[in-house]
């Protein structure tokens, strides 16, 4: 008896979650899987935001500085990084939004069809 209990609570502690996790648990369905895929993917992205903006600021610090240049450079102020500037915040949404468009469609579709169906209803309180 004791050793079928200590498996089932073996088991059953393998996929909680924990105090100060980082992260998702397992996923139990294949919905879910995609949804964690999706948010490890777009993960990315502020990663490659943070170090494009440190690294023009940085840039931005070493060449004007009053010593060393007093002249700017052209890469810093031209047409050229302005339409830079502003055509690459607009794709990065683009390069989120497809990707998470599978999890959210598969989302929608209902797999199996359920024995039971639950309809909560819940009601505003007025004061």
């Amino acid at each position: 008896m004791s050793e079928y209990l200590l498996k089932v609570l073996l088991i059953a502690s393998c996929d909680i979650a924990e105090p100060w996790q980082l992260g998702s648990q397992d996923a139990a369905t294949p919905v879910m899987q995609g949804i964690i895929d999706s948010h490890h993917d777009i993960s990315f992205f502020p990663i490659l935001i943070l170090v494009l903006v440190s690294r023009m600021l940085f840039r931005a610090l070493r060449h004007f500085h009053h010593r060393r240049n007093l002249i700017p450079q052209r890469i810093v102020h031209g047409t050229t990084i302005e339409i830079i500037r502003t055509i690459f915040p607009s794709i990065i949404p683009m390069f989120i939004a497809i990707p998470s468009f599978v999890p959210l469609y598969s989302m929608d579709e209902v797999v199996v069809n359920p024995a039971v169906t639950i309809k909560a209803i819940g009601h505003q309180r007025y004061r």
